[in-house]
Order: C-alpha cells, then structure tokens, then sequence
C-alpha cells in the first residue's frame, strides 16, 4: 500500500503540476504581449482587463476538474455529466451576455497625463458569446484528455499491483506445497535408518535440521543462489541413499568450479529429483539415477535421468510436476524451456532457465 501511495502521489502532484503550468502561461500572456510590442510601461489596467477575460474559462476548469469530472464522470454518469457540463458553459456565458448588454457593464477610466479621462466601455468577452461556447467545450475536452490519461495510469499501476500480488501469492503456494512432500520423504528416509544405524540416524537428524532451515528461512525469497540450491539437493540425496543398496546406481554432477553468483528460483529442482527416485528405483531389478546440473552462457542446465520402475507407471500422478510448470510460467513467462522424454525404460526431464540476477 505504501508503494501505491507513493504512485498515487506523484501521478497527482504530477497533473496538478501539468495544470499550474499550462494557467500560468495564460495568465502571463498580456504581459508576454506588451513585451513583443516594445512597450515602456505595462499597462495594469490592460492586464486585469485580460484576465477577467480568462476569469469565466478558468472557473469552468475549475468546476470541471475538481468537481464534475472527479465525483460524476468518474462514476461512469456520462449523460448527468455531459448535461450537467453543457448547462455549465451556456450558462456561464448567457450570463456574460446578459452582463455585456446591460446597463451595469464594467467601465474604466482611460486618458493620459494630462489629457480628461472618459469613461468608456470595456467587454469582458474574448469572443461572441457562440465563439466562447466553442472555446470552453473544447477546453473542457482537452482538459478530460489529461485527466482520462492520468486516471488510466492509476488504474494501470493499480492493475500491476494486483497482477504482482496475484503472481507472488500463487507462487508462495506453489513453492510450499513441495515442502510437506519433501519433509514426509525424508522422515521415512530417517525411520528406515533408525533400525539400521542409530548413529547414522542422529547424523541425519542433523541433516535434516539444516535442510529444512534451508527450505523455512533461505527459500523466503524470490530466488536463491545456484550453489546454495545445490547443496541442498545434495543432502537431499545423501539422505535417500540410506534407504537403497549398491545395486541402485545415484549419481550428481553439478559445478564445483567458482562461476560467481548465480541466482535461480527457489526449490525449482527439488521435485524433479523426488520424481526420479520415487519412479525410478526397483528393487527387483538395477536401477540408475543420473543427475546433471550446470551453468552456460547465462543459463542453468538440469538434466534429470532414470530408470524406470513399471510399478510407479500405476501410481497417482504427483501435483508437484504440475506445481513446476506454474511456476516456471510465471517467473519466466515463456523463457524457460522444459523438456520431457520417456522412451518406455528411460525417463528424462530437461530444464533450461535464464539465471535471475
């Protein structure tokens, strides 16, 4: 809210603005005249006369800014404002008229030094009154063309707001519906090696803390760096290893050369390594999982291989894929590439993204 208030703000103190400028202009044209015709003295008399002149214009702005336009048009009452703003002009200058034709119209006192002064006649009318009718409605058009575009702003920003709202919300979602998946595994993973290894299982304990301060802290943000996601993945497989003997080939290549800060979504791997170990491992027969990540040229490189299990082919399909292709939609909008192969005995996901820093 902070933010759009700021927004707001500026999008105000900005037509305001717009509007200060363009009335002072006006209001400086009798003087901007008297200059470019080389006039000594500038004549007072001569500007307040111009002004009053500009008096009607200006209040049928003032009128149609701050009153008509703001409370009936931005409530979509076209025609009461239209009649309503009609009303206004013919009004104001009927008026005028009246005044002009009358017996009270306004007089000044001209003459020089020296000269009588007589009193003559001054109108207060830029145009006839049909001509000043024409000038305020097309006044008053170009004045809705700089509110209509100054509201369509706001309502842009506003739009934004809500759309990045919308996308932040989905993804938290998302992002921690993989989390209760992970933690169940990995609790099996640790009750499995509780009857193994008593020592071992402690260790595991330890390794599972540090995982899920990973997940509950560091996954907070919008994106995490590449060498913290696979330090996770790695204990993410540590831990499964407890649970198959050598006959279940694992294997994880990822950088261990410097490569600087390299930033990705959050937990974006995680459910394609569940997936292989979850459909890939038999114990009847050898099984492999081979998983490859790397950074080329601005873009992270997973490749997810395993074998697979015939049994798992029967299963529920898991929510955690469908999760991924979310996600991955709306951070990179299309950017992505995402690329599944089964050949019926072989099962490989390959995922390209853009890094995010």
């Amino acid at each position: 809210m902070g933010r759009l208030s700021i927004n707001i703000r500026k999008q105000v103190i900005g037509e305001n603005a717009l509007y200060m400028v363009i009335w002072v202009c006006v209001f400086l044209v009798p003087f901007m005249n008297a200059g470019l015709t080389l006039e000594d003295n500038i004549d007072l008399r001569e500007v307040v006369l111009s002004w009053l002149k500009i008096l009607p214009f200006f209040l049928i702005f003032i009128l149609n800014t701050w009153v008509l336009f703001r409370y009936v048009h931005r409530k979509h009452l076209y025609w009461v404002y239209y009649l309503v703003t009609v009303v206004l002009i013919v009004g104001v200058f009927t008026m005028m008229e009246l005044y002009e034709q009358s017996d009270i119209a306004f007089a000044v006192s001209l003459g020089t030094i020296g000269q009588s002064f007589e009193a003559k006649h001054i109108p207060l009318t830029v145009f006839p009154w049909w001509g000043n009718m024409i000038a305020a409605a097309l006044m008053v058009g170009a004045n809705n063309a700089i509110c209509i575009f100054y509201r369509n702003m706001q309502q842009d920003e506003d739009s934004e707001r809500r759309q990045r709202q919308h996308i932040q919300a989905e993804m938290y979602y998302l992002k921690h519906q993989i989390n209760p998946h992970f933690l169940m595994n990995t609790l099996n993973n640790i009750h499995t090696l509780v009857d193994i290894d008593t020592v071992a299982a402690k260790q595991a304990v330890i390794q599972l803390s540090d995982m899920m301060r990973y997940v509950v802290y560091d996954t907070g943000e919008n994106f995490i760096s590449l060498k913290e996601e696979v330090k996770f993945i790695k204990n993410y497989i540590e831990l499964m290893r407890i649970r198959y003997t050598d006959d279940v080939e694992i294997e994880f290549n990822y950088p261990t050369a410097p490569i600087g800060r390299v930033d990705i979504p959050p937990l974006i791997f995680i459910v394609f390594v569940e997936n292989a170990f979850k459909h890939g491992i038999s114990y009847n027969s050898t099984s492999y999982i081979k998983i490859d990540i790397k950074f080329e040229n601005g873009y992270v490189i997973g490749r997810f291989e395993n074998s697979i299990n015939e049994k798992s082919r029967s299963s529920k399909p898991g929510i955690g894929l469908e999760n991924v292709r979310k996600r991955l939609e709306l951070i990179y909008e299309g950017r992505h590439e995402l690329k599944i192969e089964d050949n019926g005995s072989d099962y490989c996901v390959i995922l390209k993204i853009p890094t995010l820093n």
